[in-house]
C-alpha cells in the first residue's frame, strides 16, 4: 500500500500529463489531508518554469492537501501551461486554488534605480493574478502570452551564446541539452545552469576530473569542490552566480529594450481579466525605500494587488538586518492595507532551502496574518468568479457593483473563503452558465455566513 502510494506520488512529476492525471485520480481516492491549517502558499513555481523539487502542478496541489493548507497558488514564469492541471487537481483533492503568472518588465519611471531585481535599475518583476483560463488561440491575449515565451527563449539563447565561448568543453546546444530538462519547452536560467552541470559530469566523467574543472571555474579549493559535488543544489547556486548573475561570464546588463514596458504587461493582464500585481522584494532597494510611493505609481498604471515573499524579511541570522527588514515588511503591509490592496504571499520553491509554506502563527508573521488571509481569500475568489461566473475583479461588472477596492475585497474574499469546490460542483457551475453561477456563489456566501 505504502509502496503504491509512493509510486503514485512520484508519477505526479511525470513529464507525461496522462500519467500525472491517472496518478492523481487514484491518489484522490486514497488521499488523507493533514490537520486543517490557516497557512497557505499562493506562490508556488512548478516544473513548467522551475521548481527545486521538480514538482508538477498536480504534485503541488497534492502536497498542499497532504499538509492541510488553506489554499495553494501556482505562479510560473512567462507561461500558463499548468493552469488547467492545477485547477483540476484542486477540484479532485478539495483544495482552494488560484493561478498567477510572473515575468520581468521595465519601469521607465524608475529607470535609474534598482527596484526588485538586484543590480538591474529599472527592471521589475511583476505578476498577473487569478487567471481563469489559457487565452484562446488566435486572440491578442494568446499572442501576448506567446510573446513572453519567445522573449524568454531569445534571452536564453543569447545567454548561452555568451557563456559557451568560456567553457568550450561543456558548450550547450539549447535544443539538445536544455529543452529536454523542461516538460513543455520553456526554460529558465536555472535550467541552463543545470544543463551546464550535467554536461560537465558527462564530458569529464570521473568525479576527480569534474571536481578539477569546477575548482578552476569557480575559483574554489579542489578539496572543497569534491565535497560540493555531493551537494548538487549548492553547486548549481555557485555555477549560477559564476555564469549567469551580475559579474558572471554570461551576464549582460539589461537595457530598457531587454524587457517589455510594464504598462504593456499590465494592459495584457487586464485584457485577460486577471489582476495586475506589484511584487515587492524586501524594501532595501532605492526603488522600494518609499514603498507607498511605489505602490501609488503602480496603482496609477492599473495594478490592484501586491505580492510579498515574507520569508526574505525575517528568516535572517543577523539581528540588525532582521530588524530592518521586519520593519520594512511592517511598513509595506500597512501601506497596502491603507490602500485596500489585497496581498498575495508564498515561498516560490524555485530554489533549494526555501520553506514549503509560511508559518502565519509564528513570532513574526502572526502580526500580519489577518491581512494575508484576506488577500488569499480575494485571490481564490477572483479565480472562482472569473472562471465560472465571468466576473473578474478588474472587470466592468465588478467595478460597477463594487466601485471601491474595499467593497470588492469583501465580496471576492467571501467567495474565496467558501469551502473548496469539488468536481461535481464545478461541473454544475459550468452547466449553469455565468449569471446563474454568480447567483450561486452569492447565495452560498449568505447561506454559510462566510466572511
Amino acid at each position: 500500500m505504502l509502496d503504491r502510494i509512493g509510486f503514485l506520488v512520484e508519477q505526479l512529476n511525470s513529464p507525461v500529463y496522462d500519467e500525472r492525471r491517472a496518478a492523481l485520480a487514484e491518489l484522490a481516492k486514497r488521499a488523507h489531508s493533514g490537520a486543517a491549517s490557516q497557512n497557505f502558499n499562493l506562490h508556488f513555481h512548478s516544473f513548467f518554469s522551475f521548481n527545486a523539487e521538480g514538482w508538477s502542478p498536480s504534485r503541488i496541489v497534492y502536497e498542499a492537501r497532504r499538509a492541510g493548507l488553506y489554499a495553494a497558488g501556482l505562479c510560473d514564469f512567462d507561461v500558463l501551461d499548468g493552469l488547467d492541471e492545477f485547477y483540476r487537481a484542486g477540484l479532485a483533492l478539495g483544495v482552494r486554488t488560484t493561478v498567477h503568472l510572473e515575468t520581468r518588465a521595465f519601469m521607465r519611471d524608475y529607470a535609474s534605480v534598482e527596484i526588485n531585481s538586484p543590480g538591474e535599475p529599472g527592471v521589475a518583476y511583476v505578476m498577473g493574478a487569478g487567471f481563469a483560463e489559457e487565452p484562446e488561440e488566435g486572440t491578442a491575449q494568446a499572442a501576448g502570452l506567446a510573446g513572453f515565451r519567445e522573449r524568454a527563449r531569445a534571452r536564453n539563447l543569447a545567454l548561452i551564446s555568451r557563456i559557451n565561448p568560456h567553457v568550450p568543453q561543456i558548450a550547450l546546444d539549447y535544443e539538445r541539452d536544455v529543452l529536454p530538462l523542461t516538460p513543455a519547452g520553456v526554460a529558465t536560467e536555472r535550467h541552463i545552469v543545470r544543463a551546464y552541470v550535467l554536461k560537465a559530469r558527462e564530458y569529464f566523467g570521473r568525479p576527480e576530473a569534474v571536481a578539477r574543472f569546477w575548482s578552476g571555474m569557480l575559483g574554489r579549493p579542489y578539496e572543497e569542490t569534491v565535497v560540493l559535488l555531493a551537494d548538487p543544489a549548492g553547486l548549481e547556486e555557485l555555477v549560477r552566480a559564476r555564469f549567469v548573475k551580475r559579474g558572471g561570464l554570461g551576464y549582460e546588463q539589461p537595457s530598457p529594450d531587454s524587457f517589455p514596458p510594464i504598462e504593456e504587461f499590465i494592459r495584457w493582464t487586464l485584457s485577460c481579466g486577471a489582476m495586475p500585481m506589484i511584487t515587492w522584494l524586501d524594501g532595501m532597494s532605492e526603488g522600494e525605500k518609499n514603498g507607498r510611493a511605489m505602490l501609488q505609481n503602480m496603482v496609477g498604471k492599473g495594478a490592484c494587488a501586491l505580492n510579498i515573499i515574507p520569508d526574505r524579511n525575517w528568516r535572517i541570522s543577523d539581528p540588525a538586518a532582521r530588524a530592518r527588514k521586519v520593519a520594512a515588511l511592517r511598513e509595506i503591509v500597512a501601506a497596502a492595507d491603507s490602500m485596500d490592496l489585497p496581498i498575495n504571499i508564498g515561498t516560490e520553491m524555485n530554489r533549494h532551502g526555501l520553506p514549503f509554506v509560511d508559518d502565519l502563527d509564528g513570532p513574526v508573521l502572526s502580526e500580519f496574518k489577518r491581512s494575508f488571509i484576506m488577500g488569499a481569500n480575494v485571490m481564490v475568489g477572483q479565480a472562482l468568479l472569473h472562471r465560472y461566473a465571468d466576473f473578474s475583479y478588474v472587470g466592468s461588472d465588478a467595478q460597477a457593483a463594487f466601485p471601491d477596492r474595499a467593497s470588492r475585497n469583501r465580496f471576492f474574499g467571501k467567495v474565496g473563503a467558501l469551502p473548496p469546490l469539488d468536481e461535481r460542483q464545478a461541473d454544475r457551475l459550468e452547466e449553469m452558465g455565468p449569471e446563474k453561477a454568480f447567483d450561486w456563489f452569492s447565495d452560498r456566501t449568505r447561506e454559510l455566513g462566510v466572511g
